[in-house]
């Protein structure tokens, strides 16, 4: 029987920019003044069902077995988990080899340790996000590859498995699209709020961190005062990242295919890899996947093998970081209407 949890859940419904997020922060603000706690949960009216939604309706949008109160109660029972929990400390995560889509066993081993970037390479449709899957959903066997994800060399239960997946695992990809329209200072301010807690003294500074950290990486400048509807793709994912490595506690990062995201990517991971967290991106960029510690490699669905970055593969790495600067002058040249008839 599921343990009844005593919350106060609280509504706000409105046109936009009526003022719903002023006094969301407002109330957060008040409450952890009174040490008490508080969460968000966005709805939102962009998705409607014009009829009785069904179960693959219901799958698709988080909910198990048609029970909307059910799975609203777990959802605040893993927050009510996640904000009882010190911050998590990982220093190590190992994946253990299971099957390739042949049915093959990998008969590998991979350990990964704080502050270290983890490349993963492979044709496309190769199985390179099936293993990020893997390591979010902290594996135990029981996905399609077998694989098998520990934690500083602790098999994990079930009970620990899903109280630290939420906390654990922060992810990035090129598909991240913001639907609240509130400004970026709204949404890093709410965010601290609700991630920091005990923090929430030098709010104001990681905040101005976060912010100035997005704008190096974005290509173009935005402000405070920009709604976060109104920012282009690479203004996103540049915001993204900074909110990740300045705000979230995640220690694990994954990131799926970021270099077509219009960003700085190799300062992106660097400000990723100061935090100590353990990062592990899938690409195809070569200058991105020879600026890792290592890259994992592979093939038919499963781990291949695993190169460590060679001294000579990175006095490699300034001659492709130019010929990358002569492509994106010449896209540039090109957004631009310019005529290619020289390359400097």
């Amino acid at each position: 029987m599921m343990e009844m949890i005593l919350v106060k859940l609280i509504t706000l419904a409105g046109p936009p920019s009526v003022g719903k997020t002023s006094v969301i922060l407002r109330l957060i603000e008040v409450l952890h003044k009174e040490k008490q706690k508080a969460g968000v949960i966005k709805f939102d009216c962009l998705t409607t069902f014009d009829k009785e939604p069904d179960e693959e309706d219901l799958w698709q949008v988080g909910i198990r077995d048609g029970n909307i109160a059910d799975e609203l109660a777990k959802y605040l029972s893993a927050m009510q988990n996640l904000e009882n929990k010190d911050e998590v400390k990982v220093h190590k995560l190992t994946i253990n080899g299971g099957k390739n889509k042949l049915g093959e066993a990998e008969n590998i081993q991979v350990e990964i340790f704080a502050g270290q970037v983890i490349s993963i390479v492979g044709p496309t449709g190769s199985g390179k996000s099936r293993l990020l899957a893997d390591i979010e959903c902290l594996a135990q066997e029981d996905t399609p590859t077998k694989r098998q994800i520990l934690i500083d060399d602790e098999i994990l239960d079930d009970e620990a498995r899903f109280n630290l997946e939420g906390k654990l695992v922060a992810q990035l990809s090129q598909n991240m699209n913001f639907i609240m329209d509130i400004t970026v200072e709204d949404f890093l301010t709410m965010h601290a709020k609700v991630r920091l807690g005990k923090e929430i003294e030098n709010e104001k500074v990681i905040i101005a961190k976060c912010f100035s950290m997005a704008n190096e990486l974005a290509g173009e400048k935005f402000t405070l005062d920009t709604k976060v509807t109104q920012l282009s793709g690479g203004q996103s994912r540049a915001l993204m990242i900074a909110d990740v490595a300045c705000i979230s506690s995640s220690p694990i990062v994954l990131i799926d295919e970021i270099e077509n995201a219009g960003i700085d990517r190799q300062k992106a991971i660097k400000c990723l890899a100061k935090s100590e967290k353990i990062v592990i991106m899938s690409t195809h960029d070569p200058l991105l996947a020879l600026n890792a510690d290592k890259r994992i490699v592979i093939k038919n669905g499963g781990i291949s093998k695993i190169i460590e970055t060679t001294a000579k593969e990175k006095a490699c790495i300034e001659k492709i970081r130019q010929l990358d600067e002569t492509l994106l002058n010449i896209r540039s040249r090109l957004r631009l209407g310019d005529l290619i008839e020289n390359i400097n």
